[in-house]
């Protein structure tokens, strides 16, 4: 597995695999989120995750692209 380099925080309790790829700024646009989660470029917590819709909550670990960041939540 991909060692964790960093966090990204969410102002929610959850968000969506496309939403978190956008705001940690590992891919450009929904487009390409659609393209590179259904080719199963993208792991969370270790497992190819192809459901873009797929929810998100703090501790999960998302990697595309050979980096692999830990979802956060808001510092209080």
């Amino acid at each position: 597995m991909t060692d964790v380099s960093g966090e990204v925080e969410i102002a929610d309790d959850s968000i969506r695999l496309g939403q978190f790829l956008k705001l940690a700024n590992l891919i450009e646009s929904g487009a390409e989120a659609k393209t590179v989660i259904a080719d199963g470029e993208v792991t969370v917590n270790g497992e190819v995750e192809t459901r873009r819709g797929r929810q998100l909550v703090v501790g999960d670990v998302v990697a595309a692209g050979g980096i692999a960041l830990r979802v956060a939540g808001p510092v209080t």
